[in-house]
């Protein structure tokens, strides 16, 4: 039998009419991953050393399907049941390590206020892991903060209220970034003059193609009088639980797209289709002539 932090543990009592029993395997106690554990209990919450024995099984955090048992009891987990990711972090595990140095908590000190072994948090904190929620109810407790926040929730809230960064870093970027970070396509804000001269700023879906920006409207929509004019284009991304994000900005002229060849082109290679629904067959490019961007990380990025 072989396990991995975050593994369930699982005790099946049939002969002896037990209920069946499961825990987070959240301590090892040799490198091969063979037993003893300590696992804390779902019914209980409580650590218990384990020696498990016949009636045990592992189920397998990435998979959480039981190992096969062909090699011994349980056996070593097949290349199929071990994480790609192993050593990439997950959200949950870097939002946990973001709280913790930002109220200068080191690991050792932040497993003991959550009642953990430190190698599970350092397990925590540098694999794709999904942990309990009895776990994250002590980590958010520990870190001050709350289950929805570790979990990276409040989609519904506008950005900008979490805590700004300890020792925050504002960059500027490259031409080179500012392109590869537009490339990732989605959601951007188109800034134009609406006709009766006012500046309106709307949000559209687009497209990056041969370093042009792209995106569909409709003839007679706000967006359709960027056409002919010089306009400003900008996408962000921004992690509220962490602190930190970046921004780009384009400034270039735009015009419709004519040319049926490419118009099919982009209508056939599109990543998605227009978010506000309704025929938007009208394709405006625009070609940047100035790029711009920054982003926040710590100091130490």
């Amino acid at each position: 039998m072989r396990a991995h932090l975050g593994d369930q543990l699982v005790i099946e009592r049939p002969a002896t009419g037990g209920a069946r029993r499961d825990g987070e395997i959240v301590g090892l106690h040799h490198e091969d991953g063979t037993p003893p554990y300590d696992v804390r209990w779902s019914d209980t919450d409580e650590v218990t050393l384990v020696f498990p024995g016949p009636d045990a099984h592992i189920r397998h955090l990435e998979h959480a399907q039981p190992v096969s048992t062909e090699e011994g009891r349980l056996g070593v987990p097949t290349a199929a049941t071990r994480s790609t990711g192993a050593g990439n972090p997950g959200d949950i595990g870097r939002r946990v390590e973001a709280e913790r140095r930002r109220l200068g908590l080191s690991r050792v000190e932040t497993a003991g206020r959550a009642r953990m072994s430190h190698d599970y948090l350092a397990y925590l904190e540098e694999s794709p892991a999904d942990p309990t929620l009895a776990t994250l109810v002590r980590l958010a407790d520990a870190l001050g903060t709350t289950v929805a926040a570790l979990r990276g929730g409040g989609m519904d809230l506008p950005p900008g209220q979490g805590h700004a960064l300890l020792h925050p870093q504002l960059r500027d970027l490259g031409p080179e970034e500012c392109r590869t970070l537009l490339s990732t396509h989605g959601v951007g804000r188109v800034a134009v003059s609406a006709p009766d001269g006012r500046p309106v700023v709307v949000p559209v879906n687009y497209e990056v193609v041969e370093d042009t920006i792209v995106f569909r409207t409709t003839p007679d929509s706000v967006t359709a009088t960027a056409a002919e004019k010089e306009v400003a284009f900008e996408v962000d991304h921004v992690d509220e639980t962490l602190s930190q994000g970046w921004s780009v900005l384009a400034v270039g002229p735009a015009r419709v797209v004519t040319e049926p060849e490419a118009v099919r082109r982009l209508s056939r290679h599109a990543h998605t289709t227009p978010w506000a629904g309704g025929q938007r067959d009208m394709w405006v490019s625009i070609r940047p002539t100035r790029l711009t961007g920054r982003r926040i990380t710590p100091a130490d990025q």
